[in-house]
């Protein structure tokens, strides 16, 4: 097949999370089937040591982070994250040749890899050996894994897709996994409650294994600890590669070493704007007024300088769990990672929609791009919010999927746009709403609902490209268009504003 005939067949097998249709059950999630298909394929997860990355929100960033500081090092690093933004090659990269880099596989080895498994799928179902034709999820995977396999990587970071138990991902026996924070989200697929949830997303341990992770809500954490109880899991805390308050100082050496590690703390970047330092805006600001993260830590006694381009105060948690596993491989599993490495790695992290700035185009205002799809993702982009400017006029820009808590993300974030609210800085705000192209899109109806019951005005568009075309009519060039509740609305901008 050709890579457009592959995006075709890709199109009709439909998302991996939509409504049944009328008379068909729904599909029951298994390893089985694609362990079957895997082993058809010969069994490529098995030719390379692998990290699985399971949670309910970070994991992305995690893994973003942590390939690109094993790439930053040498070490010849596949990564497999979803969904994507723009193109469906986003989720399958491979380390640069000069490690500055994660590059996309290409469209030819795509097309000729989903050619390779979909002609294993379709001789396994002829032959009854596969119940159905694989998911959407588990064709990527397989495809993912085969080309790792391939390129003879020395190290796979796999993101798990959904929950973590029955995740495709999920049939390599990793060297270590991560659990990132958990929250409420798929509660149709892994349970209502946060125990629950994280008992799915523990099942990405192994006996005896290792779990890099960071404490978080009680109900979480007793879930996590018990699952990793019951298989014997050593633990690594990442708490110890947080930010805190170390101060360094000139003679402050830099070495390599393998041996003892020790973190002290942070420094603020000089200057950079505190929660409490908001400032006036009048002019197009060029770029992003939400501070990097940049803060000192200390490894094996060296000062190790963090500078990453991941807005946000809740990234320090996805970058200390990536540097914590970072040390784990290199203490324990023969990795060669130098502190160097984990500087410059963390520094070319590339995880675009995660409070991402988009500068002013022809005159209008600069865009903010947020992927925040659950309440706590929305509660991490509003405290993100409360750094902007007081007085910068504020548009946003919403949507997300029908199967999402609606309600709940509208409460956490359309009254920070309340042009009624009495504010006087918020006087001129506005807030746009649009459906996304996806079958589980929310309607415009819905998403009007949501506002309503809140009281804040809000504006109906038909579309995304209508919607984007509003707000940048509405909002002066010094003010700023937050779009967020959908990596699928997400993406469908980035097409728009990055063609």
């Amino acid at each position: 097949m050709t890579y457009e005939e592959v995006i075709e067949k890709l199109n009709a097998l439909g998302p991996e999370l939509a409504t049944p249709k009328p008379g068909r059950p729904a599909r029951k999630f298994s390893l089985d089937h694609i362990r079957l298909l895997l082993e058809h394929l010969g069994n490529p997860q098995q030719t390379f040591p692998s990290i699985l990355i399971a949670g309910t929100n970070g994991k992305g960033s995690t893994a973003a982070t942590l390939a690109s500081i094993t790439t930053a090092a040498g070490i010849r690093t596949g990564l497999y994250t979803s969904p994507h933004l723009l193109r469906v090659n986003e989720r399958m990269k491979l380390s640069s040749a000069d490690g500055t880099t994660l590059q996309d596989i290409s469209d030819e080895d795509f097309a000729r890899l989903f050619t390779k498994a979909d002609t294993a799928a379709v001789e396994l179902v002829d032959k009854n050996v596969l119940p159905n034709y694989p998911s959407f999820f588990e064709l990527l995977t397989a495809v993912a894994l085969c080309y790792f396999a391939e390129q003879n990587i020395q190290l796979a970071v796999l993101e798990v897709g959904l929950g973590g138990r029955l995740d495709a991902t999920n049939v390599v026996t990793p060297l270590l996994s991560i659990i990132t924070d958990i929250g409420m989200d798929h509660m149709d697929y892994l349970g209502n409650t946060l125990g629950a949830i994280a008992t799915e997303k523990a099942g990405i341990l192994r006996d005896n294994g290792i779990l890099v992770t960071l404490s978080q809500h009680p109900e979480a954490n007793a879930a996590i600890g018990e699952a990793a109880m019951s298989k014997n899991v050593r633990g690594v805390d990442a708490a110890r590669c947080l930010p805190g308050s170390f101060t360094p100082t000139h003679e402050a050496s830099r070495i390599t070493t393998n041996a003892g590690t020790t973190i002290s703390g942070a420094t603020p970047e000089p200057g950079a704007p505190g929660p409490d330092s908001r400032t006036r805006v009048s002019e197009p600001p060029q770029t992003s007024p939400l501070p990097r993260n940049r803060y000192d830590l200390s490894l094996n006694g060296e000062v190790v300088h963090i500078d990453s381009p991941l807005a946000g105060q809740h990234q320090q948690r996805n970058i200390a769990l990536a540097i914590a596993t970072v040390i784990e491989l290199r203490t324990n599993h023969g990795f060669s990672i130098s502190n160097e490495a984990i500087e410059r790695g963390t520094q070319n992290t590339n995880w675009p929609g995660r409070l991402e700035w988009i500068p002013s185009r022809r005159g209008h205002a600069p865009l903010l791009l947020d992927v925040a799809h659950n309440p706590a993702g929305a509660w991490t982009l509003r405290a993100a919010l409360s750094q902007l400017p007081d007085d910068m006029p504020r548009t946003l820009l919403f949507s997300c999927l029908a199967d999402k808590a609606i309600d709940e993300m509208s409460q956490v974030l359309l009254p920070l746009f309340d042009s009624t609210s009495g504010d006087p800085a918020r006087a001129h705000d506005h807030v746009i709403l649009a459906p996304i192209q996806n079958p589980r899109a929310a309607t415009v109806d819905q998403l009007l609902a949501a506002a309503h019951k809140l009281d804040v005005p809000a504006h109906a568009a038909p579309h995304v490209p209508g919607a984007l075309a509003q707000a940048e009519a509405i909002t002066p060039p010094n003010g700023i268009i937050v779009a967020t509740g959908s990596i699928f609305l997400i993406g469908e901008l980035r097409a728009l504003t990055l063609d």
